[in-house]
């Protein structure tokens, strides 16, 4: 899937007079929304801590879609850090979309898990989220719209083996978002995209921490992810960027607190 048909998912400048921000933009899904935000038209403010990854991807995003894109340094383990940044934008530009984007936790038995290593990824995550949605709530009422996206996982749905951390995590922010969606204002929508076997470097780490802690080849590992897909193939980031960018457009507006599934069909449950 090319970008150019990714963007037929979204009418022509769906996204244009929209500005978004765009979390964990550096790489993976993060980067891909962000082509595809900027591609429908939006103004992206792509964030992540790596200042030289960003700036390659706004070099690139301003070739696509008519919109203007900025590049945020922000470190979301640094609650005081997020809100001086977020008010300092909001003084001139207000933010309609936000999707909340982190890097996943490392995996391991929850058992296993030390209080210590639940605290760090429930503070990139979910106190993160908590705060941009605190700080730009406002502002979105004010402007009569509003797009809150969370990419989490399909362990919302159904636990994964040996991510613990991140299956309790994913879990909490799928509960958080669903309370949000019946306090928000009306103009607001918040929902959850849960990506399955998505082809990113998260992934790849994935399958290579199960290599060192079981001895299974790579080739093996992914064949057994592969057979629990229907449609036999990791799914490519800017299919899930896709839905995550009609989320956050003017046709959804319908589709309010639901966590939505981008996995080819490996989740079991109804």
């Amino acid at each position: 899937m090319d970008l150019l048909g990714a963007d037929a998912v979204l009418a022509s400048n769906a996204l244009s007079g929209k500005t978004a921000l765009i979390c964990g933009a550096s790489r993976g899904i993060g980067a891909s929304t962000a082509r595809i935000m900027a591609a429908a038209g939006a103004n992206v403010i792509a964030s992540a801590r790596n200042q030289d990854q960003l700036n390659h991807l706004v070099e690139e995003l301003q070739t696509l879609g008519g919109g203007n894109h900025q590049s945020l340094v922000m470190d979301l383990e640094d609650t005081n850090g997020i809100s001086s940044k977020i008010n300092a934008i909001l003084e001139g530009n207000p933010i309609h979309i936000l999707v909340n984007n982190a890097a996943g936790p490392p995996g391991g038995p929850l058992l296993n898990s030390t209080v210590e290593e639940l605290t760090q990824p429930f503070g990139r995550h979910l106190h993160a989220a908590h705060t941009l949605v605190q700080l730009l709530a406002p502002t979105m009422e004010a402007e009569g719209y509003g797009r809150i996206i969370q990419i989490v996982s399909t362990s919302v749905r159904e636990p994964i083996p040996n991510l613990g951390v991140s299956n309790t995590l994913r879990g909490a922010m799928a509960s958080w978002a669903k309370s949000l969606s019946r306090e928000l204002a009306p103009c607001i929508t918040i929902n959850n995209v849960l990506p399955g076997f998505t082809d990113t470097e998260r992934l790849g780490s994935l399958a290579q921490s199960i290599h060192d802690r079981t001895g299974k080849s790579l080739d093996s590992i992914h064949e057994g992810w592969m057979s629990q897909v229907p449609i036999e193939r990791l799914i490519n980031p800017l299919e899930t960027a896709s839905v995550i960018a009609f989320l956050s457009s003017p046709a959804a507006g319908a589709i309010r607190g639901v966590s939505l599934p981008v996995d080819g069909g490996r989740l079991r449950s109804i």
